[in-house]
C-alpha cells in the first residue's frame, strides 16, 4: 500500500511538472537533538552524592530552558528508580519523570515540567503519592488555571520555580555536552562549570496550602 502511494505521488508530481506547476512536497520532520549531561551531584539535603551521566533528546518543539529544567529536576530528585518518560514530549499524557515502586508498580512520585494543565495535574494527583512541578515560567499562572478547575488533592502538589535567567546562562553551551558540579542545599542550587559559578534558588510552594 505504501509503495502504491509513493508511485501515485511520483506520478502526480510528474504531471504537475508537465503543466509547469510546482509539485507538492511534504516538509521533512526536524530530528530531535541529543544532549549528554555529566553532573557531579552533591545533594546535601538528602545526603546523596553521585556521578550522574545521562542523555536527553530535545524534541524540535522543546526549548533549551525546558530541557535544562528536566535535567535539573532529575538531579534534584535523583534515585535509581527515577525515570524519564520514554517518549518525552511525544507522550503528553505521561509524567515527564516518575518513580514507581518496584514491587507494587504504584507511582510514588510524578514530576511535571513547565505549566501543566489542571486536567493533567488532576490525573497525576490521583495516580501518584506525590506530585512535583518544576517550572521556569510564571508559576502563578498554574494557580490561576487550577482555581477554575477541580484538581484532586491540590495540597500535595508542590511547585518549584526556577529563575529563567539562571537557565539561560546555563544553556550558553556550544557543544552537545553539559558537564558541571551541582550542589543542592536548603533550596539553593550552586553550579560550578570550570571557573564559572552559577547560583539560584527554588521558589517553592504548594498548589494549595496544606491544612
Amino acid at each position: 500500500m505504501d509503495s502504491l502511494k509513493q508511485k501515485n505521488r511520483y506520478r502526480d508530481n510528474l504531471f504537475s511538472l508537465s503543466l509547469g506547476k510546482t509539485p507538492m512536497l511534504r516538509p521533512m520532520a526536524q530530528p530531535s537533538k541529543l544532549y549528554r549531561f555529566r553532573i557531579d551531584l552533591s545533594d546535601i539535603d538528602r545526603g546523596i552524592y553521585e556521578q550522574l551521566d545521562f542523555r536527553l533528546a530535545m524534541h524540535p518543539s522543546e526549548s533549551m530552558p525546558y530541557m535544562l529544567t528536566r535535567a535539573l529536576a532529575y538531579a534534584c530528585n535523583y534515585s535509581q528508580d527515577l525515570q524519564f518518560s520514554a517518549q518525552g514530549l511525544g507522550d503528553p499524557e505521561s509524567a515527564a519523570l516518575s518513580h514507581s515502586d518496584a514491587t507494587s508498580g504504584r507511582t510514588l512520585l510524578w514530576i511535571e515540567i513547565g505549566n501543566p494543565s489542571p486536567k493533567k495535574l488532576h490525573k497525576a494527583s490521583k495516580a501518584s503519592q506525590a506530585v512535583k512541578i518544576y517550572t521556569y515560567k510564571d508559576a502563578s499562572q498554574i494557580l490561576r488555571d487550577c482555581e477554575k478547575e477541580n484538581v484532586h488533592q491540590p495540597e500535595k502538589i508542590e511547585i518549584y520555580q526556577l529563575d529563567d535567567k539562571f537557565l539561560t546562562t546555563l544553556g550558553e553551551e556550544s557543544s552537545r555536552e553539559f558537564r558541571f558540579s551541582l550542589m543542592v542545599q536548603e533550596g539553593s542550587l550552586t553550579i560550578t562549570r570550570g571557573e564559572e559559578i552559577l547560583n539560584s534558588e527554588f521558589t517553592r510552594f504548594y498548589l494549595k496550602d496544606p491544612a
